[in-house]
């Protein structure tokens, strides 16, 4: 199943920053729900995405790869591709974004297209409700960048900059060395604390259950139906 999607959000910092802080994957990836790093090797990077949708798991590793950054025009270009671990499902996408000045003096606009395609169990809820589970990724993509955003912002507390101060003028061996040691200015506590997987039905909640309760009840009728079409052929055996 092909789709394209086209999404949006600000960040709290003008476009050059911004610029610096999308392109930093592994500090980004674990704003997004379910989603890690597990290399990153120039342009290209690996990793795997959780997904859980009530009892059903799926678990999908691949890679990415930067096709295009122009610094000049703040565009970005990726393409990506993976696999279920369990499953024959596959994933893939192209997506393009690009940052320009938002209304907000200081932020980000961030515009995003993606083609996707999807095969397997996810492509049987249809076309109709990726555009709705994608837009509530992003939202919360968006906020969990901005609290990152925030935390590392933040002024180091007093004791974080005195222990980094005496660092400093740690003096070496032969004297008149110095030894620089960058003030702590990230507090984990301030970060926000995400699940190990993407849960659909948190994330999006009615319009996943209204496409998963017709395929259970579908399901549960043609087990009914093979009992009593069971039942029905040993009474006739008898």
């Amino acid at each position: 199943m092909a789709i394209e999607l086209d999404n949006s959000f600000t960040v709290p910092v003008p476009p050059e920053q911004a610029w610096e802080v999308l392109l930093d994957v592994e500090r980004i990836a674990p704003c997004m729900p379910g989603a890690s790093v597990t290399s990153v090797d120039g342009d290209e990077i690996a990793g795997q995405v959780k997904v859980k949708l009530g009892p059903l798991s799926l678990s999908y590793k691949g890679t990415a790869k930067f096709t295009e950054k122009d610094q000049a025009s703040h565009t970005i270009a990726i393409e990506a591709s993976g696999k279920e671990t369990r499953g024959a499902g596959t994933a893939s996408a192209t997506v393009h974004a690009g940052l320009k000045p938002a209304d907000a003096e200081g932020h980000t606009l961030v515009s995003i297209h993606t083609s996707l395609n999807v095969t397997g169990r996810p492509a049987q809820f249809g076309r109709s409700l990726l555009p709705e589970v994608s837009g509530k990724l992003i939202d919360q993509f968006a906020a969990n960048l901005e609290a990152l955003i925030d935390a590392s912002a933040a002024p180091a507390t007093p004791g974080e900059a005195t222990a980094a101060a005496d660092a400093a003028t740690e003096s070496g061996e032969g004297g008149g060395a110095t030894l620089a040691v960058p003030v702590p200015t990230q507090p984990s506590a301030a970060l926000p604390q995400q699940e190990d997987s993407l849960n659909l039905i948190k994330l999006v909640g009615g319009p996943i259950l209204k496409r998963v309760i017709p395929v259970a009840a579908a399901a549960a009728l043609f087990v009914l139906l093979g009992r009593r079409m069971r039942a029905m052929f040993r009474r006739a055996k008898s």
